[in-house]
């Protein structure tokens, strides 16, 4: 080490040094930015740069040696051999000029550190063959080969660092690796100097063909000079294309995220961007000026990266040929292992642009979306077949206790009796509200529910959900108050019995909520359509509150929910509804101050129908012609609910044949007739739905009368109503069900039977 500091401080003019290594620096940083610049451009647009680059690396390293070169003192005269001199020069280029070509040839860091080891060893070779161009006077020269080893290992090392920098690092990169190609040269020159054993040999002369000092200098200056006119020459050239028409669209096509190429007339490839390369990269050595489409797709068949083409490349080629002369919008593409998404379009001149876009990632994702879509399908599916399963598990049982209740309501009972049967009626009533409040939501969420559009009285409707809430309101010592705007007494077309339910939900937890004041119910009608309010002076809620109250199974706090009941469906699947009639519900509230329900509809009147002649009242006939008593046959599997049947009917003074399945149903109705057939949907042995048409084809084979078949079951959702209609069925009563509505419907169907039970028999 003392020996290389020595040589630095006693043997260099430290006035030149600094010049040197100014030239040195300003060299590398202007071949750096010109390879820089190559990497980013088109292949064809590089041969400039990887010649110009090279050039002045190795004019600025050579005139760096030489520079310092006339720094050192030799301490006797000297000369340089002509061709020596100038070969050194030629060595360093060609080195650089190599090296270049492998940092571009994209083979990853090892090819990096080969490109920079080939810097390193023509600059070592540069170097050494300079100063065997040396002839001294009186003196010969020699090495200290350590030290010579360590100068071209520690250069070595120092600029093969340059591989480890980002590849990608854009202006940081160029700095540092000019700092550290700056610093390697210094180091192997410097170093390489102190290794200098100057031997004095009096008989040695000057050769008269070498040229001295002076004629140095100019070959310095010459070069420098030269240097600095390539590097303005460049510099400008790049400034002009990038500030040029040509050169900014030539920027913005490289910008591109996609790959872009343009094809002239003859379909030959004139203009790519390097994006349609890195798309491409199987057929990217294809990409020349001149090359036809055709012969890039042949390219390709032969890297086998068309799957689809395998075993019919010539029929293949021929399509994507076609559908490229006649361009339809945007082709899925697979590649390799890739997704390309390639347009085509057509220019005025008839030539051809072509963009691809790698969409692997979108091809996947979609896939991912399918697979989730699919799965949150089957999902919805079995979440619909476990509410229709325990739909009809629930409403079997239910119907059991209201049928039993309100059939024991007709019986004499104390007051006792009376009031748990009453207890028995309201749970129940609660309970199968419930039940249809999950169903419904239920469908609304499987977009299954289909709202009506009929012509309705708004001010009766609006008045007919009000009155349920009325004595109960009473019964709270409540003022209770409907009023209807004489605007809003009008016809309007839409779902009455959805508007009912919203309207009763919201009176019904008004009256829940309000233990004294009032509760009223009020209709507008206007430009901006039909406003309903339902305010209450009742607990009122806080602005957190409001915010989840339209949520599924929320209520305000768990206390309300011990106190008041209520399962928090209400008001989510209103909200719903409203949405669905094109309006919105909303809330206004404060805690302790009570509540005010805003729903908005939009206003479509309609016309109102001409009343229809009032029909006289229906009774249930109980016998026919001859007091021939009317004969029902009961389907069902569940004993319950044939007990209930007859509890209900045994007023009715009928002949009921009670059956456990559909097997049983078809025979007897072959064996005998019957005025009214009950079906049950779901039973064992045969079904329902199949049992009603066993008996419709029986019917139709033996041209006997059409026997009235309703199916009274726990299968409530709109696809088994319809369900039953489509096997032959005319009526359709789901459980639990009242009985006024079942004698109704016995009423209606049987209302002509004795006469044709007669011309049956």
């Amino acid at each position: 080490m003392n020996t290389i500091l020595n040589c630095l401080v006693q043997q260099h003019d430290w006035r030149i040094l600094p010049f040197a290594l100014l030239v040195s620096v300003f060299s590398l940083l202007i071949a750096l930015s010109l390879f820089d610049r190559a990497r980013s451009v088109a292949r064809r647009s590089r041969r400039v740069y990887l010649i110009a680059a090279p050039l002045v690396a190795g004019l600025g390293v050579w005139s760096t040696h030489f520079i310092a070169m006339k720094a050192y003192d030799v301490g006797v005269p000297v000369r340089y051999e002509v061709w020596e001199t100038g070969g050194s020069l030629l060595i360093v280029v060609f080195a650089f000029y190599i090296a270049m070509h492998l940092a571009l040839a994209e083979a990853g860091r090892i090819g990096r550190i080969v490109a920079a080891l080939t810097c390193g060893l023509g600059v070592a070779a540069m170097h050494f063959l300079g100063m065997g161009a040396l002839r001294l006077s009186g003196a010969v020269l020699s090495w200290n080969a350590p030290l010579v080893v360590l100068a071209v290992v520690g250069g070595l090392a120092l600029v093969g660092a340059m591989a480890f920098l980002p590849w990608r690092g854009g202006i940081k990169r160029v700095i540092g690796a000019t700092a550290l190609g700056a610093l390697s040269v210094c180091w192997l020159h410097f170093v390489a100097m102190s290794a200098v054993v100057i031997t004095p040999t009096p008989g040695v002369l000057l050769p008269v063909a070498a040229f001295a000092e002076t004629a140095l200098t100019v070959w310095i200056g010459a070069s420098v000079g030269l240097l600095v006119v390539i590097a303005a020459f460049l510099t400008g050239m790049v400034w002009w294309s990038r500030h040029s028409a040509l050169g900014q669209l030539r920027e913005a096509i490289e910008a591109m995220p996609d790959g872009l190429g343009f094809y002239d007339a003859d379909d030959r490839l004139a203009i790519w961007n390097q994006r349609y390369a890195d798309v491409n990269p199987e057929v990217a050595s294809a990409l020349k000026v001149g090359v036809t489409f055709r012969e890039i797709l042949e390219a390709g068949l032969k890297a086998d990266i068309y799957p689809c083409a395998r075993g019919r490349e010539q029929a293949w080629i021929a399509e994507r040929m076609a559908n490229r002369r006649r361009p339809q919008g945007a082709m899925e593409q697979n590649v390799g292992d890739r997704w390309l998404r390639v347009q085509d379009r057509r220019t005025a001149e008839k030539g051809t642009v072509t963009v691809c876009s790698d969409i692997t990632d979108m091809k996947r994702d979609a896939q991912a979306l399918a697979e989730a879509r699919d799965a949150a399908d089957a999902a919805n599916r079995a979440k619909s077949q476990f509410l229709a399963n325990m739909s009809h598990e629930i409403r079997t049982p239910l119907n059991g206790v209201i049928g039993v209740a309100q059939a024991l309501a007709r019986t004499n009972l104390d007051e006792q009796q009376r009031e748990m049967l009453d207890l028995i009626h309201s749970s129940s009533r609660t309970l199968q509200t419930l039940l249809s409040d999950i169903l419904d939501l239920a469908r609304v969420e499987s977009g299954r529910l289909e709202l009506g559009d009929e012509p309705f009285d708004l001010a009766r409707a609006t008045e007919e959900a009000a009155q349920l809430y009325a004595a109960a309101a009473r019964d709270k010592g409540l003022q209770f108050v409907v009023e209807v705007a004489p605007e809003a007494r009008i016809w309007v077309h839409g779902d009455a019995v959805r508007l009912k339910q919203i309207l009763t939900n919201l009176v019904s937890n008004a009256v829940k909520f309000t233990a004294a004041g009032f509760v009223s119910l009020t209709v507008d009608a206007g430009p901006q359509g039909l406003r309903f309010v339902v305010q209450d002076t009742g607990i009122g809620f806080d602005a957190e509150t409001r915010e989840r109250l339209f949520s599924r199974f929320e209520q305000a706090d768990g206390d309300i929910t011990r106190r008041f009941g209520g399962s928090g469906l209400g008001l989510a699947i209103s909200q719903e509804l409203a949405a669905m009639m094109g309006g919105g519900l909303g809330c206004e509230s404060e805690p302790g101050g009570g509540a005010a329900f805003i729903l908005t509809l939009p206003l479509r009147p309609a016309e109102a129908p001409v009343a229809p002649t009032a029909a006289p009242p229906v009774e249930v006939p109980s016998s026919g012609e001859g007091g021939r008593r009317l004969r029902i046959l009961v389907a069902d599997d569940h004993p319950t609910n044939r007990r209930v049947v007859e509890l209900i009917l045994d007023q009715a003074s009928v002949e009921l044949v009670a059956l456990e399945d559909g097997a049983q149903a078809v025979e007897a109705c072959r064996a005998s007739a019957f005025d009214l057939v009950l079906m049950d949907m779901q039973m064992p042995v045969m079904d329902g739905l199949t049992a009603t048409r066993e008996i419709r084809l029986h019917e139709v084979a033996m041209g006997m009368a059409r026997t009235p078949i309703v199916m009274l079951t726990a299968n409530a959702l709109p696809e088994h109503i319809a369900a039953g209609m489509d096997a032959g069925a005319d009526r359709h009563l789901a459980k639990p069900f009242s009985i006024e509505a079942l004698l109704a419907m016995v009423a209606e169907l049987t209302a002509d039977a004795p006469q044709a039970a007669s011309a049956a028999a």
